[in-house]
């Protein structure tokens, strides 16, 4: 048996396989990496992904889409929805106000320029916010109605006339400037007609009208703005200003002179005297006059004294203490009428609403 298997083992032929050929083929049989299987390697993976890819673009385009169109949609309605509140219900709600502070609805066309529905409404709505708060007024019975609709005519003439003044003060380039605010509060300010500090006047600007101190020096602005544009046009109220004063300070007597020249009926008779001692607190006089009439000297003449309403010529008779007893020639402004009429007769006006 043993010869047998020897036998056997003798006649298999030995194969002896040399390891550095073998190492040989499999390095060989690797796949090499050059630019062109890189790119066909890319392809392969981007291929293969490219069933996932395709089908979220799809998503993402409808996504973008509806989102385009609920955006649109949102968008007309809730421009609707202002549209009807405004032009339709007429509303003065704090929201539509707040609204109209961003988006620029028209509320009239004066002339060439459009007047805003926010300019309206900061008129309308300190009105009814005094009136609801300090006389107790119930806009929703009859009588409320009627005095509400009352208060939208005198707003929106007050817009629309300040648009037109807007108009004058650019022809004849006239503006007003931050200081020319700062000061006239300054002046009010020393003569505590605003409140003993800034917390107490906030306080009764908010509780009174519903401003902020930046309304008020909005409000007080256009008051300005519309008393330099008068006063810049209405010559003939400054030249007989002059002659009056040319005569007073040419030894004409000025009580003579006030009971001919002054247009304050009230004082006129008199020769322009007061009538009563005057303090700086005084609320009856112009901060202008009571500003100017302490800075004189008893009998002393002032220059001429620019107030909103007109043009003053003051004379201090004595000082007695805090009050001084004074006289004054007045000369009225022409209304603002005879300046805007003309425009709003060249270039009719369009009201948007019926207030």
């Amino acid at each position: 048996m043993k010869h047998k298997v020897k036998a056997l083992w003798a006649k298999r032929p030995y194969r002896k396989v040399e390891p550095e050929k073998s190492l040989e083929d499999a390095i060989h049989n690797l796949p090499r990496i050059t630019n062109e299987t890189v790119a066909e390697h890319r392809e392969e993976v981007l291929s293969s992904a490219r069933k996932y890819i395709y089908p979220l673009q799809h998503s993402l385009r409808r996504i973008v889409m509806i989102s385009a169109i609920i955006f649109v949609t949102l968008t007309v309605t809730f421009f609707v929805y202002c549209v009807l509140a405004l032009y339709r219900f007429n509303t003065t709600s704090t929201f539509m106000y707040r609204i109209s502070q961003v988006i620029p609805f028209p509320v009239a066309k004066a002339g060439p320029n459009y007047v805003s529905y926010e300019n309206y409404l900061f008129e309308l709505r300190h009105y009814m916010h005094y009136y609801q708060t300090q006389q107790k007024v119930d806009f929703g019975d009859t009588s409320g109605k009627q005095q509400l609709q009352a208060f939208r005519k005198v707003a929106m003439q007050l817009v629309i006339d300040e648009a037109y003044i807007k108009q004058l003060a650019k022809q004849h380039h006239i503006t007003v400037s931050d200081q020319e605010v700062s000061d006239e509060v300054s002046l009010l300010r020393s003569q505590n007609r605003l409140g003993s500090s800034d917390s107490v006047f906030e306080d009764v600007l908010r509780e009174f009208w519903g401003w902020s101190l930046n309304d008020f020096k909005r409000e007080l602005r256009s008051q300005i703005l519309a008393q330099k544009v008068v006063s810049a046009m209405d010559a003939d109220t400054h030249a007989r200003a002059q002659s009056v004063l040319n005569q007073v300070r040419g030894g004409a007597d000025f009580a003579d002179v006030a009971k001919q020249s002054s247009e304050d009926p009230v004082t006129k008779p008199n020769g322009g005297d007061y009538g009563v001692p005057i303090d700086k607190s005084n609320r009856d006089l112009s901060p202008q006059v009571i500003n100017q009439l302490f800075k004189l000297q008893p009998g002393q003449i002032s220059d001429i004294v620019e107030t909103p309403t007109g043009l003053e010529i003051l004379k201090v008779r004595e000082v007695d203490g805090s009050t001084l007893r004074a006289s004054h020639i007045f000369l009225q402004f022409k209304p603002t009428s005879t300046y805007i009429d003309p425009l709003k007769q060249a270039h009719k006006t369009h009201r948007f609403i019926t207030p």
